[in-house]
């Protein structure tokens, strides 16, 4: 007999071999009922698989995060089977489950088309509705490969010949149509339920290689119920209105051209909303932190040393020059600060020694990955690096967890998870120094979620750190409850190593210091594209490029409309004058399309009066206000709330 441990912590006895679905049935028929899958030890399985020793046993159902997963998984076979019942010469390859839902890759000699998306649908809903059983069988290979050759699905005998040797090839049925997978599966066709939905046909090259054939991609979504499908799809429609790259244009903030692909060009709007983040995070980091200014370009050498010449060299670029010395430009800060800290003697007393740096980086993107600002090949990182001791370490790491927090609740960011990124496969560094990183930053990581009374939510990312040291990964919520991930704090003990970095002990000796790595918006370029999204142009006045207009009505008004425009510019805002011989509303609508947030509408009245009319960007109200009151009220809005808190 086996012994199963129920999430309760009750344990149960039951035959070797008994099935997620026994067990299930033992409980209650309405379990049995309600049951997807069964997670053994943590590992999700079909209900079907026997169970063959003692485990940690939990049934789960359609309702479970865990299962979503499941419904995605299986709406892509659906798909596939209901792709080959309307087509029967297309050859199914593959499809894997993705963020928010699904894919699969076919090949026809007539690529689909988005028209053909609807008939997909309808017949989806069929499969669904006929509720086959989901059943697992394992095929020799030679069996598989015949099987697949016979019906003309090349691609699945070459992913047959794929499979490891030390694994099964386990084919999936659903009714009379089946295929390759490794599973596991939900137990029936009709428990992906109908919240899904198609999305587009794009082409994509086959196993991602441009050298091979070109399929044809159907990417769909799926989710538990119509809520969380309508909710998903409403947050895309939003997505859409807020995309940086459509108000970038609207607000004349910056451009993209074929000349400099992946390369910022930066209007004049655009350079300053840059320079008001930059001078912002500046202004936040001047009382801890050294700022510094490392090259642009290095000789190969240092980047070998780094270890960055052998882990990253695909993604840097190099020239090499008349007298063959080869150069790279960097595409990271974090040798550039090693040098500076090595260029003099440091002292125990000069730790913790906080480095920063607004630094310029290049990192070859391939072009299909560039998007707007938020995948570029030229950015500036708000970088800095901590040399301390090993025991200052678990402090540094609050310091810093505590400015990027300070840093994200300024721009209206407070729903915030922290995780834990492990050593990767391919590293650098001993495991006992692995061990040893790890286990600090999972301490100070329980302290961060303890101490932030669970407003901020923890988590484990498995394989996740960078190639010489673990990390913290800050990701962020914004306004339409998409998820960014943003900033980072990467222990280091194998950089100052490589490069034989010391600083001189209380006892007289040489020892190596720790290096944290720490980015709080990380990519400049990216985070402006997220905060553009996040206020769909409408930024905080502090931020914002352009703080006001001041529009004539009329004619009569424009001298004071000039008064009304100095008066503000001495005060430290920023604006523009429109005296255009143009209807106000027409002026009012021109200046809310650019997302100016801070039209003042001045004509005879309010000169007489020494008023304004101001209208925000985003409403049809006005209020009437002395001019007085408005230069005030404004300059207090448009201070930033760093300088706000020094000031109160």
């Amino acid at each position: 007999m086996l012994q199963f441990t129920f999430p309760d912590e009750s344990v149960r006895e039951y035959d070797a071999g008994a099935t997620g679905a026994d067990v299930a049935g033992s409980i209650s028929k309405s379990l049995l009922k309600k049951a997807v899958a069964v997670a053994v030890d943590g590992e999700l399985r079909d209900l079907s698989d026997p169970i063959e020793a003692n485990a940690a046993i939990e049934i789960v159902t359609r309702d479970d995060p865990r299962a979503l997963e499941l419904i995605r998984h299986d709406a892509a076979h659906v798909m596939a089977e209901a792709v080959q019942e309307l087509w029967p010469d297309t050859q199914v390859t593959i499809g894997p489950v993705i963020e928010n839902g699904f894919y699969y890759d076919f090949k026809r000699d007539t690529p689909f088309t988005t028209e053909d998306l609807p008939k997909i649908e309808k017949k989806m809903q069929q499969i669904i509705q006929r509720n086959a059983k989901f059943t697992k069988e394992v095929w020799s290979r030679n069996e598989a490969k015949e099987y697949f050759a016979a019906k003309g699905e090349d691609y699945k005998v070459e992913l047959v010949d794929a499979i490891p040797e030390d694994e099964t090839v386990k084919i999936y049925k659903q009714g009379d149509w089946l295929d390759l997978c490794r599973g596991p599966h939900m137990a029936s066709t009709g428990q992906v339920g109908q919240a899904f939905k198609l999305m587009k046909v794009a082409g994509a090259y086959w196993r991602g290689d441009a050298n091979n054939e070109m399929l044809t991609r159907i990417y769909g979504t799926a989710w538990t119920n119509e809520k969380d499908l309508k909710a998903y799809l409403h947050m895309l429609e939003e997505a859409e209105k807020r995309d940086h790259r459509k108000l970038g244009r609207e607000m004349d903030l910056y451009h993209f051209q074929e000349e400099g692909p992946g390369v910022v060009f930066w209007h004049h709007k655009g350079w300053q909303l840059f320079q008001n983040l930059t001078n912002y995070m500046r202004r936040r980091l001047e009382d801890d932190y050294q700022e510094v200014n490392a090259p642009q370009i290095l000789d190969k050498a240092l980047w070998e040393t780094s270890g960055h010449w052998e882990w990253y060299r695909e993604n840097m670029f190099a020239t090499e020059t008349e007298d063959h010395r080869v150069f790279a430009i960097k595409p990271m800060n974090c040798p550039g600060h090693v040098q500076i800290f090595k260029h003099g003697l440091k002292s125990y007393r000069d730790l913790p020694l906080r480095m920063a740096e607004f630094g310029a980086v290049s990192r070859y993107e391939p072009s299909g990955a560039l998007h707007g600002l938020m995948r570029v090949r030229a950015f500036t990182q708000d970088d800095a690096h901590i040399f301390c001791t090993e025991e200052q370490m678990a402090a540094e790491c609050h310091k810093i967890n505590d400015l990027i927090l300070s840093v994200y609740k300024d721009f209206g960011f407070e729903e915030i998870v922290v995780k834990l990124s492990t050593r990767p496969e391919k590293r650098v560094g001993s495991d006992e120094v692995w061990d040893h990183a790890e286990a600090v930053m999972a301490e100070v990581l329980k302290e961060i979620e303890a101490n932030s009374g669970g407003k901020i939510k923890t988590g484990i990312l498995e394989g996740e750190g960078a190639f010489y040291g673990p990390k913290f990964e800050y990701t962020l919520r914004d306004a339409i409850g998409r998820e960014w991930q943003c900033g980072t704090t990467q222990v280091d003990f194998t950089l100052p190593e490589r490069f034989g970095a010391f600083y001189v002990d209380s006892d007289g000796e040489k020892k190596q210091p720790v290096m944290i790595h720490r980015a709080i918006c990380g990519s400049l370029e990216r985070f402006l594209g997220i905060l553009i999204e996040n206020f769909a142009g409408h930024f905080p006045l502090w931020l914002t490029p352009q703080h006001f207009v001041v529009a004539a009505i009329t004619s009569d008004a424009d001298d004071y409309a000039k008064e009304v425009h100095a008066a503000l510019k001495k005060a430290g805002l920023r604006g523009v004058l429109d005296l255009r011989n143009e209807k106000i509303n027409y002026k009012v609508r021109e200046h809310s399309h650019a997302k100016i947030p801070v039209i003042i509408a001045v004509g005879k009245r309010e000169a007489e009066e020494k008023s304004v009319s101001i209208r925000r960007l985003g409403s049809r109200a006005q209020t009437s206000m002395t001019l007085d009151e408005a230069v005030v009220s404004l300059k207090d809005e448009a201070t930033p709330p760093d300088l706000k808190e020094q000031a109160s």
